[in-house]
């Protein structure tokens, strides 16, 4: 009876291992899977959004910690030697590192005095605005749905007003579950994203 006992124990602390899939989301594609042997795999797919995580996961106290390996790099952006074009306009472009143009990435840029402008790349970049007179001294770009965002580059207009900057992607997509406690509600699992709550149900039981 103590070594049943022993063995039931073992096997809770061990944890919930199997195969989990999201529930109770519109528009959202996600799933977990733990493997028996200490690994584990997890996705999901929002829309423009694809990211992806594997490593190793343990349970302990009631909650399944995972931790992503190997670590991944995180994505950064790198700025290109400005430019000069025949107008005066400030533009901005975000390119690959093929050199194919960016869409969708938000700008910042500050100026002289009063409140920065913000806006978004398109494919073939983004100009300031003719009627905007001020001189414009730094820019920050981000991706918030990948959480990326750059530190701030100081712009100089006597060295070029055409800005470039490549998305140097480096492992985008890839999430850094950083001993990341997901919790057990029963036979499902709740894992706190974004402000709130995914639950996963398991697949098959």
């Amino acid at each position: 009876m103590l070594l049943a006992m022993a063995a039931g124990a073992a096997a809770k602390e061990r944890g919930p291992a199997g195969e989990y899939r999201l529930v109770g989301e519109h528009d959202v594609a996600s799933g977990l899977r733990l493997e028996r042997g200490g690994r584990f795999q997890y996705f999901l797919i929002a829309g423009a959004l694809d990211e992806r995580a594997e490593g190793r996961w343990r349970y302990a106290g009631g909650l399944v910690i995972l931790t992503t390996e190997p670590k991944p790099v995180p994505p950064r952006f790198e700025a290109l030697p400005s430019a000069r074009t025949e107008t005066a306009a400030l533009s901005v472009a975000a390119r690959s590192p093929a050199g194919e143009g960016i869409a969708g990435v938000d700008l910042r840029i500050g100026f002289d005095q009063g409140p920065p402008v913000e806006s978004y790349t398109q494919e073939d970049g983004w100009s300031l605005p003719a009627e905007e007179k001020r001189r414009p001294r730094w820019i920050e770009l981000a991706v918030p749905m990948h959480r990326l965002a750059s530190p701030r580059f100081p712009i100089d207009l006597a060295k070029g007003n055409a800005l470039a900057f490549t998305l140097v992607p480096n492992d985008l997509g890839v999430v850094d579950f950083d001993g990341v406690k997901v919790e057990t509600a029963g036979k499902a699992l709740v894992m706190h994203r974004w402000g709130g709550k995914l639950r996963y149900e398991p697949v098959g039981k």
